[in-house]
């Protein structure tokens, strides 16, 4: 039987990278997105995989998303929790609102997300658990309090995760991405984005496709004894 993939800001960017490389692996891919309706018909249109459109930050709207994805597809076996937001400021200036919104999307998501699929996993013994994290819950990032707090508390999730579910088949592994070429990384101002490049070793923005393809290995069976593990996609900006 076909495996079926979740993926959560899976329409766009890396989501979409992964998404589609996941469709192209033999997995049955469902996206969800959180707002952009216009990107996702046109993701729906171009690529044949089913959208679905819920708030990550919110556990009622991901049980209620996740039943209706796993109706209509099957129960869910590899989960990618991959959307993510940034409310960019210094932390002196940082409002109460731009930390809760980054904490709920990029940090309580894992939970709203993983909490209705996890009993399920452990009950057909096997399962799936990828989180895209980021380089800046590694190294932290000056005006990114809020996202390099939440990005490295992904980190620690997938590490308690995976050692209560290795013995169910279930495997739980987070990929940390340097600066990938998204439309994000495109909007920043040309001298900014030259900054950044020249602090790569590699000498480039990484690619979507480079992410994803890491994920792909994760969920595969090559997969199956890499559990707890953090992967730095960086080009070799910051070696942990």
């Amino acid at each position: 039987m076909t495996k079926v993939a979740l993926v959560t800001g899976g329409t766009r960017g890396i989501g979409g990278a992964i998404s589609r490389t996941l469709q192209a692996a033999g997995y049955k891919v469902a996206a969800n997105y959180a707002g952009n309706d216009e990107a996702a018909a046109k993701f729906k249109a171009e690529t044949g995989i089913p959208v679905y459109k819920w708030d990550v930050g919110d556990y009622d709207a991901c049980a209620a998303g996740i039943a209706s994805v796993e109706a209509e597809n099957g129960p869910v076996e590899i989960l990618v929790n991959n959307a993510g937001i940034t409310r960019d400021g210094f932390f002196h200036k940082m409002t109460k609102d731009q930390w809760s919104a980054v904490i709920r999307t990029n940090l309580d998501s894992l939970f709203n997300m993983t909490r209705p699929v996890i009993e399920g996993m452990r009950g057909r013994s096997f399962g799936r658990i990828i989180v895209i994290s980021s380089i800046n819950g590694q190294k932290g990032q000056m005006g990114q309090v809020n996202y390099s707090a939440a990005k490295a508390g992904d980190i620690g999730f997938v590490k308690a995760l995976a050692q209560e579910n290795a013995n169910k088949g279930i495997t739980v592994n987070a990929i940390t991405p340097g600066y990938i070429g998204t439309d994000m990384v495109a909007a920043m101002p040309e001298e900014a984005l030259k900054r950044v490049i020249a602090g790569i070793p590699t000498g480039r923005l990484g690619k979507p496709e480079e992410i994803a393809q890491m994920v792909a290995f994760l969920a595969s069976d090559h997969g199956a004894f890499t559990t707890g593990a953090t992967f730095a996609v960086n080009g070799g900006q910051y070696m942990a």
